[in-house]
Formats: C-alpha cells, structure tokens, sequence
C-alpha cells in the first residue's frame, strides 16, 4: 500500500513540477526536467547522503516514468489542471505525508540518530520542491511561511517518538504519514503559517 501511494506521490509532484514550468513558460524539455526534479529530487539527495548507492530512482526505472508521465501531462493539460488546486493541495499533501514517512523509515535503517531520522523525513518530503524552485529563480517555497515543511519535520519526529515501541511498518509507517498529512491539511484550512519579523533592518 505504502509502495502504492509513494508512486501516487510521485505523480503528484511531477505534476507539480510541471505547472511550475508552465508558470515559467517552458518548453516541454523543461517540463520534464522539473516534473523530475520535483518527483524524485528528495528521495535522490537523500539517498545520496546516506551512501544507498546508486540511488532508489536509477535501480527502479518505473520512478522515472512516472515523472516524465507526470511532466508530460502537465504539458498537454496544464490550463485544466490548474484550475482544480484543492484536489492537487490533497494528492499533494498525500505525497508530503507518504515521503516523510519513507524518509524517516529509511534514516532509521541506515542507523541515523533522532536529528538525523527528523531531517531525512524533512529532505525526503520537501528535497524535490526546493531543486525546482531553485532551478527557476524562486526563493524555495519550504523556507517562506507556508507551513509545509514543518509538517514533514512533525512527522519525523513522531517516527522517532513511536520508534522505540518497537511497532512493525505496517503501522509506524502510516501512523506517521497520517500525522504529516493531518497537519498540512489542518495548517491549510486554518491558513496557519510561521512567523516572520513585521519589518526587515537594512544595514
């Protein structure tokens, strides 16, 4: 089911991707490549950290496929999907719980400390996003007030917590990923966001 719903999200954030490059006014290459970068750019960095090389996107090519199906959709129907932002706001918030989720899972496994499983499930979930709006001029949206990543950073931290229960995956991995999700929707629907100074000093 987890494998499930990590290709769904996947799918989501190529998709993602690629009404960022409509945003931009790219060409379909362009499309493409964020539809890539968003998909499978956290799991890739993360993988590459923690020495699981080569990483999880290269040895299972159905990854890939799914971000250029993604890439390409948005290309051919980026002016219909746009205007249905809620149910994208939902696949995505699925995919940001499900990649936390993974993340943590796979920090745990390779031994990661408690700061480390947090950070692996914040880099996993938001890693892809920041590549994309790197790659066009944006100031990464983690790092605004949008409470996204910190959902992700939450959920980490509820593996660690429940870690130590010695539950089995089919349980932990769910229980965290629910978390994740429940505060994204929740943050979403009350438009909580993270403080920021009112006024910035200029030296």
């Amino acid at each position: 089911m987890l494998y499930v719903l990590d290709i769904v999200g996947t799918f989501v954030f190529a998709v993602s991707g690629g009404l960022k490059a409509a945003k931009h006014q790219l060409d379909f290459l362009g499309f493409i490549v964020l539809g890539i970068s968003t998909g499978v750019g956290g799991g890739l960095v993360r993988d590459v950290v923690l020495g699981d090389v080569p990483p999880a996107v290269f040895r299972e090519e159905l990854y890939l496929a799914v971000c250029i199906l993604g890439g390409g959709l948005a290309f051919f129907s980026a002016q219909r999907i746009a205007p249905r932002w809620r149910e994208m706001l939902i696949a995505d918030g699925i995919g940001l719980g499900v990649f936390a989720a993974i993340g943590a899972a796979k920090a745990a496994a390779f031994g990661l400390g408690p700061i480390g499983i947090v950070g692996m499930a914040g880099l996993t979930a938001t890693g892809g996003g920041v590549i994309r709006d790197v790659l066009v001029r944006e100031v990464p949206a983690v790092i605004g007030r949008d409470f996204y990543a910190t959902a992700a950073l939450a959920g980490g931290l509820c593996y660690v917590l429940l870690h130590p229960l010695e539950l089995s995956d089919a349980i932990l991995l769910p229980v965290t990923a629910l978390v994740t999700i429940s505060l994204r929707f929740f943050a979403v629907k009350k438009n909580l966001n993270l403080p920021r100074p009112d006024a910035v000093i200029e030296s």
